[in-house]
């Protein structure tokens, strides 16, 4: 029987699964399988060749999937997100990593079973970061790729080694064997913002009071937000980190001077935000009621990042600025969202 050639996406019913199900399947270059733990929205699954319901630690359905298709590429999008994660540490770092790990694994039998790379690209965050306090953070300004590699939260800790992880298979596996042959799989990561969708609803992640805000105001509902006004971390659209993967996906390898890029597009302040969500929702009810806790960890996040290297090595250019991510793409998009109800 032959297997079928797809490109395999974990996690393919969350907030950025959802946008770049869509994207490849618009590109029409890609036939695609779309892996969740939960039923897929059928606005996902209508997009894909075919879909599975699991657990990426079920290594029997990897197994089988192995079995079915035929898979030249990776987009491993499934983990539990930062705030979640604190709650269940353990269960997030068998989630986040042994996920992780089982699926480089797939890669690496894929590429030996159909003789060409598998490329892996691997969403991490700036949680990896951790700066030790706020003087600190604001002194640092852009934050470079290789500096304070310190993260306070488990999410940040699980997608720091999962770099590594995939750092090491792509350049040093199994290096000791008695035979020693390439690994096969062409690890990418992106170490994306905060980010913010129209679309699909915030699921757990500790930057997802920019989203929170404005799906709020659309409702008519109150927003007591969990930070100060001051907090500033980089942010980004969703158009424009489905359009990053989809340009490191297609980025030579030649070209690639390293297996990790920071990406950003803007910076603004809690209360900037807050200011644009209340010139868009002229009724929106914003209060701010800073969480002692998370906001330790928003403080541990950089102000912003350098994303020279994915500039340079890639073209890395974020089409939406935050005007236009209000005007164009969220305000209409929600608004539209909550009408319909």
């Amino acid at each position: 029987m032959t297997r079928k050639s797809v490109v395999l996406v974990t996690g393919a019913g969350g907030e950025m699964g959802h946008g770049l199900v869509t994207r490849l399947a618009e590109l029409g270059t890609f036939d695609i399988l779309a892996l969740d733990i939960q039923p897929l929205d059928p606005d996902v699954s209508r997009h894909c060749t075919a879909t599975r319901i699991g657990d990426i630690l079920d290594h029997h359905l990897l197994d089988r999937i192995r079995s079915e298709f035929e898979i030249s590429a990776v987009f491993h999008l499934a983990a539990l997100l930062s705030t979640r994660a604190e709650f269940v540490p353990e269960t997030a770092h068998e989630v986040n990593v042994e996920g992780t790990l089982g699926l480089l694994r797939l890669a690496v039998d894929e590429a030996r079973s159909h003789g060409r790379a598998v490329k892996f690209l691997f969403p991490s965050s700036i949680a990896v970061y951790g700066l030790p306090d706020l003087g600190t953070k604001r002194k640092a300004g852009r934050v470079v790729e290789p500096d304070w590699l310190m993260p306070v939260t488990m999410y940040g800790c699980n997608k720091l080694y999962c770099e590594h992880l995939g750092r090491y298979f792509a350049r040093h596996y199994r290096q000791l064997a008695p035979q020693t042959e390439p690994s096969g799989v062409d690890f990418r990561a992106i170490r994306f913002p905060g980010l913010i969708s129209a679309f699909t609803l915030p699921s757990g992640g500790t930057s997802d009071y920019a989203s929170e805000m404005i799906h709020a105001a659309a409702q008519g509902r109150p927003y007591d937000c969990f930070t100060r006004e001051d907090t500033r971390i980089p942010f980004m659209a969703m158009p424009d980190a489905i359009a990053a993967l989809r340009a490191l996906l297609d980025a030579p390898a030649a070209s690639l001077t390293a297996p990790v890029y920071n990406v950003a597009a803007f910076n603004p302040s809690a209360g900037e935000l807050a200011e644009l969500v209340r010139r868009s929702f002229p009724g929106a009810r914003i209060t701010f009621a800073p969480d002692a806790r998370r906001q330790a960890i928003l403080d541990s996040w950089p102000e912003d990042v350098d994303d020279t290297r994915a500039r340079r090595d890639w073209r890395f250019r974020p089409a939406y600025g935050l005007t236009r991510t209000f005007d164009e793409y969220l305000v209409p998009n929600v608004a539209r969202r909550y009408a319909q109800r």
